[in-house]
């Protein structure tokens, strides 16, 4: 039989990455297993473009480059990563957990769930025609920022995503505009100061309601929020950030299943869940005031790893200071 793991993180987004490092440094042997087949969950899948602003000693890094250093900062410890890897049971033994993927089992001392959302889509855009135009002309996130270099292009939304990818795109398009529906907009208030400072065109309160092909380009028409008020617009691009749609089922068929509701599990600021030696972190878990940020997330990876090792090894010291840890 091969050794067990101390630490199985499940979810590969940030809070997984930084969970899966500091792991490393308690010198527990841990797997992180990953669905998709890159580490970054979200960031990587939707958001590598975007500037991230809440990461503590980054001013401001895209989402990619915050990925790729927490890969580098994973590497130099023995946490082994595996990708394209989907969870399908988890249950109790005797000695853990046994884990069971579409690749094999493993067992495990303890858990961190650290799934985000799930399985995410974007929501899309509610035009009968409009997946005529994805990928063309449409877009559910600026992945390569390179395409959209002189081009005229509207933003859709009015969260602090669709402000971020308005701002993102500012520098490098021709002109940029940001439709919402309606006339403030519900975004940090740094970005919101950001907006008014820039050159982007705002479209408020307006809704899209049809499309049609101009050549290359696309013709927009929006109509004014109480209004029987029509705008019609022509661009090159159209970038829609309505949020995601969160399918996260997957836990609902383990035999071990944490307390919780609508995709999220219920858990304390240190990730207990209802499940001994399991916890959650990062977006998945749920408790009282809790602010959905990777800098949350960082801060929740320690405050379960702490504990779930004390619980698997309580004789052993634990850490006293950060610095303490490696040498």
């Amino acid at each position: 039989m091969t050794e067990p793991y101390d630490i199985t993180v499940i979810g590969g987004g940030p809070a997984g990455i930084f969970a899966g490092f500091y792991a490393g440094l308690r010198n527990a042997k841990t797997q992180i297993i990953e669905s998709l087949s890159e580490l970054g969950g979200q960031v990587t899948a939707l958001y590598p473009e975007k500037t991230i602003l809440d990461v503590g000693g980054y001013p401001q890094i895209k989402g990619r480059d915050l990925v790729n250093q927490l890969e580098e900062q994973l590497k130099t410890v023995d946490t082994e990563v595996k990708l394209n890897t989907t969870v399908t049971n988890v249950e109790r033994t005797d000695e853990g957990f046994k884990i069971t993927t579409d690749k094999g089992t493993s067992e495990t001392k303890g858990i961190i769930i650290a799934t985000g959302v799930g399985a995410f889509n974007p929501r899309k855009l509610a035009v009968d025609n409009s997946e005529e135009f994805e990928g063309k002309n449409l877009f559910y996130s600026v992945k390569n920022l390179a395409h959209f270099k002189g081009r005229d292009v509207l933003v859709a939304g009015g969260g602090d995503s669709a402000i971020d990818e308005a701002l993102l795109l500012e520098p490098v398009a021709h002109q940029v505009y940001l439709l919402h529906r309606r006339e403030k907009f519900r975004a940090m208030e740094h970005s919101v100061d950001l907006l008014d400072q820039s050159s982007i065109e705002l479209v408020t309160p307006y809704l899209i309601k049809e499309l049609a092909a101009k050549g290359d380009q696309v013709e927009i028409s929006a109509k004014k929020m109480k209004t029987d008020d029509e705008k019609k617009m022509v661009v090159d691009d159209i970038v829609v950030n309505y949020g995601f749609i969160a399918q996260d089922d997957a836990l609902s068929g383990w035999g071990v299943h944490p307390d919780g509701s609508r995709g999220k599990i219920t858990a304390n600021t240190s990730g207990i869940t209802s499940e001994k030696n399991v916890f959650a972190i990062g977006d998945v878990s749920d408790y009282d005031d809790k602010q959905p940020l990777i800098a949350t997330g960082f801060g929740e990876a320690p405050l379960a790893v702490n504990p779930l090792m004390k619980s698997i090894y309580p004789d052993r010291r634990g850490p006293v200071h950060s610095t303490s840890l490696k040498r």
